[in-house]
C-alpha cells in the first residue's frame, strides 16, 4: 500500500460546489479513487471501467477480492451498455425504485472488466438519488463502481468523518458532504434466475419489492453466516462485516429481560447498545441508535452507533435485537453480521 496525500473537498450543494466536483470527476477520470457522499452511505469510487482503477479500490480498503462491486450510474441510459437483458422486471423495478437505494442485479456486458463482479457473468448496479452522488457520475461521464468508502469490515460510514479516519492518505480526494439519510447499503435483489431473489435487504423492503414483482425468496445469508469460500452474486453476503473492535452480541428479547442479562454478566468494559430512552435504566455505558418502533431511525443511527462503541473503548458489546419488519430486516441484517450471527435468546 502506496500513502498518498488525501484532498477533503466540500461538497454540500451539487451547484454552489460543481467546481469540486468536476475537480473530483477529474480525479476518477484519470484512474484515481473518490470518496463521495450516496443517500446509502458513503462510497469509494472508480472509474467502473478501468481494471486498473478498480483494483485500487481493493488495496485502499483491503476488500478481498472475490467479494463484487456496485455500479453507480446517472441513468438508464448509462446503465443499457453495461448489462445484458434489462427485461420488464428490471424495468418495473428502475420505474418504482429509481433513482434510490435499490441495487438490481442482471448479466454483465463484456465492456463491465471482470474485477467489478469478481470474475461472476453478473453485474450489480444502482442509479442513486443523491444529488452529489448523481453530479459526479454525470461530470466524470461514466459510470462508477463504489464499495463502501471504509476499511473492510468495520462500519460502514455515514458522514464525512467516518471516511476520513479510515482512508486519509489511502484515497486522492474526499467529497466532505452531509451525513447520510438512509443510513444503510442499498436493497440488493437479482434478477438472474426465474424468481428474483433478495440478496441484501436496504431501505427499499420486501413488501415494496413484492408489490412490484410478486413473491420473492430470500436469500439465506440474510439471516446467516455462509462459508467464506462461498461463490456469491452480492457486496456484504459473506465475511464479518460492520464491526467494531469489540466482540458484539445480539440479545433476542425484552427489555426487562435484556436489562437482567446485564446485570448478571456485567463486567469492567461493557457496553449496551439499547433503544431510545432506555439508557437511563441501565447500570452500563450505553448508545441508543433509535427508537423501538422506528426501525428507519435505526438504520440512521445504526453505523454511527457501532463507531462510538470503538471511541468508548469497549471490550464487550451488547446491543438489543431490532424486529425484522420493513427497513428492520436491514437493521437486524447489519447487526447479525457485525456480531458474526451469535445471537442469545434471552
Amino acid at each position: 500500500m502506496i500513502f498518498i496525500k488525501t484532498v477533503v473537498l466540500d461538497a454540500f450543494d451539487a451547484k454552489k460546489d460543481i467546481e469540486n466536483i468536476r475537480l473530483a470527476a477529474e480525479v476518477i477520470k484519470n484512474g484515481g479513487l473518490v470518496a463521495f457522499p450516496t443517500e446509502t452511505v458513503y462510497g469509494l469510487g472508480a472509474n467502473a471501467l478501468d481494471e486498473s482503477a478498480v483494483k485500487e479500490i481493493f488495496v485502499a480498503k483491503g476488500r478481498p477480492q472475490d467479494n463484487p462491486l456496485i455500479v453507480h450510474v446517472d441513468s438508464i441510459e448509462m446503465m443499457m451498455p453495461l448489462v445484458c437483458g434489462f427485461d420488464k422486471r428490471a424495468k418495473a423495478l428502475a420505474d418504482a425504485f429509481w433513482p434510490g437505494p435499490l441495487t438490481i442485479i442482471m448479466k454483465r456486458s463484456e465492456r463491465v472488466p471482470n474485477v467489478v463482479s469478481a470474475g461472476l457473468e453478473t453485474l450489480a448496479i444502482r442509479l442513486p438519488s443523491d444529488e452529489i452522488a448523481r453530479a459526479l457520475i454525470t461530470e466524470a461521464g461514466l459510470p462508477i463502481a463504489a464499495p463502501s468508502a471504509n476499511l473492510s469490515g468495520s462500519p460502514s460510514p455515514t458522514c464525512a468523518q467516518h471516511v476520513v479516519k479510515d482512508l486519509s492518505v489511502r484515497v486522492e480526494m474526499i467529497l466532505n458532504s452531509h451525513s447520510c439519510s438512509v443510513g444503510v447499503e442499498s436493497t440488493v435483489i437479482s434478477l438472474v434466475g426465474e424468481k428474483p431473489r433478495l440478496l441484501r435487504p436496504g431501505f427499499v423492503t420486501v413488501e415494496e419489492l413484492e408489490s412490484v414483482l410478486g413473491e420473492i425468496e430470500i436469500d439465506k445469508a440474510v439471516f446467516n453466516s455462509i462459508a467464506n469460500d462461498a461463490v456469491v452474486n452480492a457486496p456484504g453476503m459473506k465475511y464479518k462485516h460492520y464491526a467494531p473492535k469489540a466482540p458484539v452480541k445480539i440479545l433476542k428479547g425484552s427489555f426487562e429481560a435484556f436489562k437482567e442479562y446485564l446485570e448478571k454478566n456485567k463486567c469492567d468494559g461493557m457496553v449496551a447498545m439499547c433503544f431510545s430512552g432506555e439508557g437511563c435504566e441501565l447500570s452500563v455505558p450505553f448508545i441508543e441508535f433509535g427508537a423501538e418502533d422506528n426501525s428507519k431511525e435505526q438504520a440512521t443511527r445504526l453505523f454511527d452507533a457501532l463507531r462510538q462503541v470503538d471511541e468508548m473503548s469497549a471490550k464487550i458489546v451488547y446491543a438489543r435485537c431490532p424486529n425484522q419488519n420493513g427497513v428492520g430486516l436491514a437493521v437486524t441484517n447489519r447487526l447479525f453480521k457485525a456480531a458474526g450471527f451469535e445471537v442469545i435468546k434471552l
